[in-house]
């Protein structure tokens, strides 16, 4: 039916260009021309799309720009026609009868797109933290939809995907382990099912992205620019925001960087607050990582080259070994880090927090950022000294217990960050963990007073006000009994993090460590 219109877009005369390249999908052909790129919907019918003729594509098109400008209002340029002229041919544009219909785009470096960079190594905290922001600032101003989500909406999920299983793959990847999966997702839900529902409630489920995963996300001039979000159904991507999030935290786990999830994360959560879907998380982690399955499952079962389709069919087991995994997190901990400014805590409970709990790692609560959000600016603006007021740092004391409980309550391993250098703080969190049942451990992080001081003069675009000047008060307090592990902090970052986790014990992630 398209056949024409795909010979026209791939000749290179049709865009006056010297050559077209073109990347192809199961819904859509781009065409990769000079500094444009223009998207053909595939005229297919599935049982969750529909673009089987010039209208529904055209209205998909019309979709697909606006939802997509929300997040990329500079590459999504419009909607433009393939037509026939007077003389019975094609062109591009034109006011003969429209043939069919296409999204013009501008053209980004395919080195840019984020799943490229994570296969280079490209990827960094700075960048994944921008990132987070990014996604949270675009959820935090999408549309609520109160007809979508809950947990009816997972539940629908779980039975796609079983059904998926039964008719692609399931014999390939094992009955048993697959029926393992349904079952436990069904568990979860049980659980979970009346805060889903509580969740969209509060506004919770929002017209999301419902497709953010690596390959979606590209750097424009610099930033993370989020884009090809889903357009052909709402029901996709009028989701819970954490369930949104969950693809990305997924796909970094797939590709071996658990550690950037956890910056992701915890970014997410600083920016807006949103810990009380923690609890969900394991099941979001794990319905994203089933739908990768059996797709990945179904691909490779079809006709095709041998060796290729060996290779999806070991990717959907990882995937389903993933997915089952993330449903069995282990126990929750709660590991305070306090030491003196300059000392590394907030350092090392970054790199601590992948190895600890349910993926993509502990929730960490610093007490800077949770200074700053409760002043009501950004991270990284300075207070004055009305921000350090012994009322306003007893607030944020208070606010810190209360993310790390919320955390713990929801079965996930959190990591308390703050000076702690009153021994009335140190008894304050440790109570925390007695409160939720789970074990608790407190590090104390020590340098020379040269270091420290090293340490906040070089430091930029940092949550923490600390000063040298505050750093030698800080050297005059009494800190009472020490009871907490002292760790030398002055070296190596990796020393003090192995030092760490040889005193928190060999079992901090699913006993890998």
């Amino acid at each position: 039916m398209q056949s024409e219109t795909i010979r026209f877009l791939s000749r290179a005369e049709t865009f006056g260009v010297s050559g077209v390249r073109r990347i192809e999908t199961h819904v859509s052909i781009v065409f990769l021309a000079g500094q444009r790129a223009y998207k053909l919907k595939k005229a297919v019918r599935f049982p969750y799309l529909d673009f089987s003729t010039p209208e529904l594509r055209r209205a998909a098109c019309e979709a697909e720009v606006a939802i997509n400008r929300r997040t990329a209002p500079g590459m999504y340029r419009g909607v433009v026609p393939v037509s026939r002229d007077d003389s019975g041919g094609l062109r591009l544009g034109g006011e003969g009868e429209a043939v069919d219909w296409l999204v013009e785009m501008a053209r980004f470096e395919q080195d840019d797109l984020f799943d490229s960079l994570a296969r280079r190594g490209g990827l960094d905290r700075r960048l994944m933290e921008e990132t987070a922001e990014v996604i949270a600032e675009f959820h935090q101003g999408a549309r609520k939809r109160m007809e979508s989500g809950g947990a009816d909406a997972m539940a629908a999920i779980i039975d796609n995907n079983a059904a998926c299983f039964g008719q692609h793959g399931g014999d390939a990847l094992g009955r048993a382990t697959v029926e393992s999966l349904n079952a436990a997702s069904r568990r979860v839900l049980d659980r979970t099912g009346g805060m889903l529902d509580k969740r969209r409630s509060a506004g919770l489920v929002r017209h999301c992205h419902g497709d953010l995963h690596l390959g979606n996300i590209v750097l424009v001039e610099g930033r993370p620019t989020l884009f090809d979000a889903i357009e052909f159904n709402v029901l996709f991507a009028g989701i819970d925001v954490l369930y949104d999030l969950a693809f990305l935290l997924m796909d970094l786990d797939h590709h071996g960087l658990g550690r950037l999830a956890s910056i992701v994360l915890n970014r997410y959560l600083d920016v807006t607050g949103d810990e009380d879907g923690l609890a969900a998380l394991p099941l979001f982690l794990s319905l994203r990582a089933a739908v990768r399955a059996h797709v990945k499952a179904a691909t490779g079962a079809g006709p095709g080259d041998p060796d290729r389709a060996a290779g999806l069919r070991a990717e959907a087991g990882r995937y389903l070994e993933a997915a089952l995994r993330y449903l069995s997190p282990p126990p929750p901990r709660l590991v305070a880090v306090g030491g003196l400014s300059g000392s590394g805590k907030s350092r090392l409970a970054r790199e601590l927090a992948s190895m600890l709990g349910a993926r993509p790692g502990a929730r960490v609560a610093r007490s800077d950022v949770l200074r700053k959000r409760l002043a009501g600016v950004p991270a990284t603006t300075r207070l004055g000294a009305e921000g350090y007021t012994e009322s306003m740092t007893e607030k944020t004391y208070e606010t810190l217990f209360d993310v790390v409980g919320k955390a713990l309550e929801s079965g996930h391993s959190a990591i308390a960050d703050a000076v702690f250098a009153r021994p009335g703080q140190r008894r304050a969190i440790a109570r925390v963990a007695e409160r939720a049942g789970v074990s608790f451990q407190g590090l104390w992080l020590e340098a020379p007073r040269r270091i420290l001081e090293q340490r906040v003069r070089e430091r930029t675009l940092n949550p923490s006000d600390a000063t040298p000047e505050v750093i030698r008060e800080q050297l005059g307090y009494d800190l009472g009994p020490m009871e907490w592990e002292r760790v030398d902090s002055s070296g190596e970052r990796q020393r003090t993090v192995e030092t760490a986790v040889g005193l928190l014990g060999p079992r901090m992630l699913d006993g890998t460590l």
